[in-house]
């Protein structure tokens, strides 16, 4: 590396320098941050990092590259659990529209956190841990021009006994009175019909089918009439189970058609998203800064004509207030030599966009926003798994108080 850098930096640069980075030692520097998963509001430091001027510089870089990315994945992921309700499964399916490999298998780490319930990445899967889930494509559906072309054609019931020939099987439900993937063709005049079909044949053999995906036309609509065949379906051929069936949709979906869902009603059990989720079009990059505030023991203030870019003096330590119901109001920044605020202590604070003014609050309970992570040139506290830190970032989505949760003109967070 030394040697790369020698090629490309003026011949004038002196050895020294080059011997130092030889030697460059990260046991001074100290990383501070909120834990993995929470919750951060506009203009409150989540990392902290204090050492060697050179080498806190040197970080800077990476550091952004590691945390803006995730940040933003993770966040957009969240809008999309707020709009599709608790209850509703959610795949992510980016890797072919992602940012390269790199940026698809962050995409999957981080959509997950953000609360994504599986992956259809293989490899995020293996690496992570990540449940995954996929389903068929229709080139596959398409490559079957006739059902002679299906083998092996026999499976054996569940309970045991002798193979039988599935295909047949299915084409003799065909034949009786009743209205994967079903729109590769025609969703009412071949899939649904196609998918009952071997439903059934399974379910006559001791099996039970996964579930049905849609991936084109009116989701909401489709997913209810589907729903209506299959109950009828089952309840014709007391099948009980078939009106539970999945109902699964994919297709571009966005923060908008979730919406339309929740306000049309629908029969929807999971939905994939891949474009809108990993490329994050409506934010497609986050503005992490890394500032120096302070130096020697002397505070450091940017001044600029855009307010946006100044910066807050001085080390500080982060706090977060509750209320009684338990829900965070504000965030505070105070002097790292200033005293602790303390649960039920009235504090009078200057409002970030309203600093003229001073407010009284009274927190019920207080947390130091910070743990120190890394000191010494060693990891000083337990890193959590991905699993934990997903169950973290759901704990602190669900503490919002909903009038900061709302994704539509939502009520600003006071730092």
């Amino acid at each position: 590396d030394v040697a790369y850098l020698r090629s490309v930096l003026p011949s004038t640069t002196e050895d020294a320098f080059f011997n130092y980075l030889a030697t460059l030692d990260t046991s001074e520097v100290t990383v501070s941050a909120a834990p993995e998963g929470s919750v951060i509001f506009a203009r409150v430091p989540f990392l902290q990092v204090k050492g060697p001027l050179l080498v806190v510089q040197l970080l800077e870089t990476t550091l952004l590259c590691l945390v803006s990315y995730a940040s933003l994945v993770a966040t957009n992921a969240a809008r999309f659990r707020f709009l599709a309700g608790p209850t509703v499964k959610l795949m992510e399916m980016g890797l072919r529209r992602a940012q390269g490999p790199d940026g698809a298998l962050s995409a999957s780490k981080y959509s997950y956190i953000g609360g994504f319930d599986y992956t259809s990445n293989i490899l995020a899967g293996k690496l992570y841990g990540i449940p995954v889930r996929g389903t068929i494509a229709h080139s596959f559906i398409m490559s079957f021009t006739s059902l002679e072309e299906v083998q092996p054609r026999e499976l054996s019931p569940l309970a045991g006994g002798e193979p039988v020939d599935l295909p047949a099987l299915a084409e003799s439900w065909l034949g009786r009175d009743f209205q994967g993937l079903l729109d590769t063709y025609c969703v009412r005049r071949s899939g649904l019909p196609n998918f009952c079909a071997v439903a059934l044949a399974l379910h006559q053999l001791g099996y039970w089918a996964i579930g049905v995906r849609l991936d084109s036309g009116d989701l909401a609509q489709q997913s209810k009439e589907i729903r209506q065949m299959l109950r009828a379906c089952g309840a014709h051929f007391q099948v009980p189970w078939f009106e539970t069936i999945p109902i699964a949709v994919s297709n571009d979906i966005s923060e908008e058609n979730l919406e339309e869902f929740s306000r049309e009603g629908s029969e929807i059990d999971m939905i994939g998203v891949g474009t809108n989720l990993v490329t994050c079009p409506l934010q497609p990059s986050l503005g992490c800064v890394y500032k120096l505030v302070e130096v020697n023991g002397s505070p450091c203030l940017k001044l600029t004509e855009d307010e946006e870019k100044m910066t807050m003096p001085g080390t500080k330590t982060i706090y977060r207030l509750y209320d009684a119901a338990g829900h965070p109001f504000m965030d505070l920044m105070a002097l790292e030599e200033e005293p602790s605020p303390s649960a039920g202590q009235e504090l009078v604070v200057h409002v970030l966009g309203q600093l003229s003014e001073t407010i009284k609050v009274v927190p019920t309970t207080v947390e130091p926003l910070h743990r120190t992570y890394f000191r010494d040139g060693q990891v000083c506290e337990p890193l959590p798994s991905l699993q934990e830190v997903r169950s973290h970032a759901q704990v602190s989505l669900s503490q919002l108080s909903p009038v900061h949760r709302r994704l539509q003109d939502p009520q600003p967070y006071p730092v």
